[in-house]
């Protein structure tokens, strides 16, 4: 699906650049040009069109048919959009920047950003693959209760307070919306793209910040050093340190695989495994630096610390199932 932004990276890092495949440095260049080229197509495209449907459909009536279906059934049907969408952590972000503009409420939202990243059918063939149909499955319903439990803890401290006044700036895009739902596709078409310019300008130095330090850690950070840093880690804080080293190392669920491969074989738990996974998919650094510019410091702490505490539970648990 995102093969052309591949083929754009190596281009500009080994043809244009000339820089080798296998250094550090041609790797994080290849990995940085492919995640912002991949991460500004998306934005453009998810806000655009988020924005025009806006100008034909009004925000209240999106809210009021999320408002007359019930919680769970709301949250299932985000969860279930995130575990078929084949995106990463920083992928995410543009479809949960669209959601909020739409008026679904802040805690559902959290319930795609949560699992998007997380639940991969391409990665759970992988895991089913290493660890059997057995783990990968434990893992799917993992990832399902973390998503679903999660974003009710969230949705608990009503984080609608917390998104930035830009996104969340009712009456001027209700006015904005009543004017473009009067005029014809060109009146349209420049609301929805008026959307798009007034958030990519916000956010657009957080994005490549983000990736830039995602790309540095993917270049210049062996798994290796990781495999081996937990080798011999069976303790009680070897899933805390897991989860903790996972938040740099940004990758997707599928890029994730083979590090995870490497630890199982030198004899890292399979908890303490997956919790790794789990913190490098769905709580990486540069998807909390583009987070920050759409939301405030209190509703990324509380998206940090549920995380953490449920990779570390779900951690735990692996461990203590496959002793």
């Amino acid at each position: 699906m995102f093969s052309v932004f591949d083929e754009l990276g190596n281009w500009v890092a080994f043809t244009l650049l000339g820089l080798s495949p296998d250094s550090q440095l041609g790797a994080a260049v290849q990995f940085f040009v492919m995640d912002v080229a991949k991460i500004f197509a998306l934005l453009v495209i998810v806000i655009y069109l988020m924005g025009l449907l806006r100008a034909f459909v009004s925000t209240e009536k999106v809210r009021q048919v999320v408002a007359g279906r019930p919680k769970w059934q709301a949250r299932s049907l985000a969860i279930t959009l995130g575990s078929v969408t084949p995106f990463c952590s920083c992928s995410s972000v543009p479809l949960f920047i669209g959601f909020v503009e739409a008026r679904i409420p802040v805690g559902i939202t959290f319930a795609f950003l949560i699992a998007s990243p997380m639940i991969n059918e391409v990665a759970v063939v992988l895991l089913i693959g290493i660890l059997g149909w057995e783990i990968a499955l434990l893992y799917v319903l993992a990832g399902l209760v973390v998503a679903y439990v999660g974003s009710m803890v969230i949705e608990w401290f009503k984080p609608e307070r917390w998104v930035e006044a830009y996104v969340w700036d009712i009456k001027r895009r209700q006015q904005a919306e009543v004017q473009a739902q009067t005029g014809g596709f060109r009146a349209r078409h420049a609301f929805a793209w008026q959307e798009v310019m007034v958030i990519v300008k916000r956010i657009w130095h957080w994005v490549l910040i983000g990736i830039g330090l995602g790309a540095a850690f993917h270049g210049f950070v062996p798994e290796a050093w990781v495999s081996t840093y937990l080798a011999d880690a069976a303790s009680w804080w070897s899933v805390p340190v897991a989860v903790l080293l996972g938040v740099p190392l940004y990758s997707n669920a599928v890029g994730v695989i083979p590090v995870i491969e490497a630890m199982l074989a030198k004899g890292v738990p399979i908890g303490t495994s997956l919790a790794l996974m789990m913190s490098i998919a769905a709580l990486s650094l540069p998807e909390l630096l583009i987070l920050r510019k759409v939301i405030r410091w209190p509703a990324l702490a509380l998206f940090v610390g549920v995380l953490t505490v449920a990779f570390i539970l779900v951690g735990y648990g692996f461990n203590w199932l496959t002793l």
